[in-house]
């Protein structure tokens, strides 16, 4: 994947519908998954619609944004982790999208996830070293270009992941990242800003 193919800006709108977490008021058996919707005509896209403590909430905040479950389009897995994956039926009508096929009814198509465009705006892009399968979604929005990775589990690190199985792939696809990237969406935070890193 070159650099050069993804804009600076784009079309895309993103809206973070569930800020994930790892540990929760002193509980470390709670984990989520950060949830992304990015809207890019025509596709409506859910990003690691994994572990929340509501279904109800995470729909009501896709549906406060104007969609119903069975408007989304895509749903991207990360990686198979649990935690982003387990919720995806709430989108019957979505392909589903990974590291090497799109899965849609009963149809698996294989393909390798990098560089796929998903809306005019919105590429997918191996980066792997939390898993090797790792993939990130990169969307060029008016503001600048919005990364959903687990690159960074969230702001505040960790700097060096504890299950990341291969640390110097990690190291490159965050370099890579952050050489474009405006705001990442990490695997279990808030978004923040991907300068503050570089």
């Amino acid at each position: 994947m070159t650099v050069h193919e993804i804009p600076a800006t784009g079309s895309a709108q993103v809206h973070v519908l569930h800020d994930g977490y790892v540990g929760l008021d002193g509980d470390d058996g709670r984990v989520s998954g950060t949830v992304t919707l990015i809207v890019d005509s025509p596709a409506v896209i859910v990003v690691d619609p994994g572990m929340v403590a509501s279904r109800s909430g995470l729909l009501a905040a896709l549906g406060s944004y104007g969609f119903e479950p069975s408007g989304v389009t895509d749903v991207v897995f990360s990686h198979h982790h649990p935690d982003h994956t387990v919720n995806a039926a709430l989108f019957p009508a979505a392909r589903i999208h990974d590291h090497w096929a799109v899965y849609e009814g009963d149809r698996w198509t294989d393909r390798d996830a990098d560089g796929v465009l998903l809306g005019p705006s919105v590429r997918l892009l191996r980066t792997p070293g939390h898993t090797a399968e790792d993939i990130s979604t990169a969307a060029a929005t008016a503001g600048g270009v919005y990364v959903c990775t687990h690159a960074w589990w969230s702001e505040d690190g960790p700097e060096n992941d504890p299950l990341a199985t291969d640390p110097a792939a990690l190291k490159k696809s965050r370099e890579l990242l952050l050489s474009f990237a405006t705001v990442i969406i990490p695997g279990h935070g808030t978004p923040f800003d991907a300068g503050a890193l570089r």
